[in-house]
């Protein structure tokens, strides 16, 4: 049985004799050869060598192309922060005041690259290894195009998100045409924003428009999954709902509490393998334990399982961490025995927290993977960035990103266990959940009669 074959049979909910493998290496596939996050998203010839190299190292049963969230923002006017290490994030948002449906995405630019880049992959390794094409999820992409006010709309004017819906559907199913074209054989939206609403916003705004985009994949012969990120437990049943082939996750949620769910409705669960604690800041016996008990967590691990990172990869993972990975996913017993006597080493990093008791003024405090990397990350850095312009030096503001193990130690200390969390003088205020402007606002408001009395 190939590793395709594998993923299929997978995707199919049939037991295997040990869970498939899905590497997520978007930008970190640039990392392995040498290139930046922007070489690789913007010459064809790169990609390419980049995923090839990739594929070698890690021997995948599943693959993507390209983890770019941007694609198709880009093209419909949102204005671009490029990085070295990161895929691009968007800085303008063409919809904060009106939206356009003047224009749809085409097979073009960027777009085209990728398609390319996938037709190429499918030609060189498309007979043993499954390509996953994905695009930005329909409520992310409303987000970039909207920005925050997106929040206020679900809670104000519910008829012009439904207005939006509709158009923002249609470019979903053009990436899934092109992506069926080249001959993908998993299509997958990306929508890390699910985790930021509610079960009840989800079913009001979401179910409608992701249930279409499962049916249309479906209708394509080809196999689907759902890809989140933060902590999305709440969605998880709604998400299993619209009828995905396969949902994925990060480590904000255990998997086994995240398959109880999936298992009901004979979904598969992907996932989640820590980004920065164990692939990033690990060594590879950290990774290969991981992988071990996570999958000893689980009533049925040979069925609807695919192991994988809990996201699109940080650019410079050591590679020998992502071969460790790839080495537990495919020799689990041996695995198992390898790091049976292993315990890890916990990182004795001091941190001091403020004096919460005694701060001049309110304290916002964003602590985040990474607001350039995580798109919903990036959404409540904003709206944190939108009531200093508000507040101005009434308040104070910060983020802390997962990125660097002097933070890891603070979410650990403030006894953060989700990220996104917005800590508003000491107090986990928003925890992996966006708020509209006038419910924020409201709160701060309250916040700041204690420091201006």
């Amino acid at each position: 049985m190939t590793g395709k074959e594998k993923l299929f049979a997978t995707l199919r909910h049939e037991e295997v004799t040990q869970a498939p493998w899905v590497p997520f290496a978007g930008v970190h596939a640039g990392f392995i050869k040498g290139y930046t996050a922007t070489e690789i998203l913007t010459d064809a010839d790169k990609l390419y060598e980049c995923l090839m190299e990739a594929n070698k190292l890690y021997m995948p049963d599943g693959q993507p192309i390209a983890f770019d969230l941007q694609l198709e923002a880009e093209q419909l006017g949102c204005g671009l922060m490029w990085a070295d290490d990161n895929p691009p994030s968007v800085t303008t948002h063409p919809w904060e005041n009106e939206p356009d449906y003047s224009k749809d995405i085409t097979n073009t630019g960027r777009i085209k690259l990728v398609m390319d880049v996938a037709a190429r992959m499918k030609e060189s390794v498309g007979e043993t290894t499954a390509l996953y094409g994905l695009f930005c999820g329909p409520f992310t992409l409303m987000s970039h195009l909207r920005g925050t006010n997106l929040f206020f709309d679900m809670k104000k004017n519910p008829d012009l998100v439904k207005e939006m819906q509709k158009y923002i559907v249609k470019q979903c199913k053009l990436m899934i045409d092109w992506y069926d074209e080249v001959g993908m054989d998993v299509i997958v939206p990306v929508d890390p924003l699910i985790s930021q609403i509610s079960a009840k916003h989800f079913l009001a705004y979401m179910t409608e428009p992701y249930t279409e985009i499962f049916d249309y994949i479906r209708s394509k012969g080809k196999f689907s999954a759902f890809f989140v990120c933060g902590n999305a437990e709440r969605n998880l049943e709604v998400m299993c709902q619209t009828k995905p082939d396969a949902i994925s996750i990060d480590e904000n949620i255990p998997m086994a509490r995240a398959k109880a769910i999936t298992d009901q409705y004979n979904v598969v669960i992907g996932g989640n393998i820590p980004l920065t604690t164990t692939m990033l800041f690990g060594n590879q016996m950290d990774n290969m334990k991981f992988v071990v008990d996570m999958v000893d967590s689980l009533d049925i691990p040979n069925k609807n399982l695919v192991i994988a990172p809990g996201c699109d990869m940080p650019y410079n993972v050591p590679v020998e961490n992502g071969i460790a990975v790839s080495k537990a996913a495919k020799d689990l017993d041996g695995t198992r025995e390898l790091v049976k006597n292993y315990e890890a080493v916990d990182d004795d990093v001091d941190v001091e927290l403020p004096d919460y008791d005694n701060l001049d003024r309110p304290l916002l405090e964003a602590c985040t993977l990474d607001s350039a990397q995580c798109a919903a990350c990036g959404y409540m850095w904003a709206m944190v960035m939108d009531a200093k312009e508000k507040y101005g030096d009434r308040i104070d503001v910060v983020e802390y990103k997962y990125n660097d193990k002097v933070n890891i130690a603070r979410d650990k200390k403030l006894g953060l266990t989700n990220l996104p969390t917005l800590v508003i003088d000491g107090v986990p205020k928003y925890v992996s959940i966006i708020p509209d402007h006038e419910e924020f606002f409201a709160y701060i408001d309250e916040v700041l009669k204690k420091y201006e009395k």
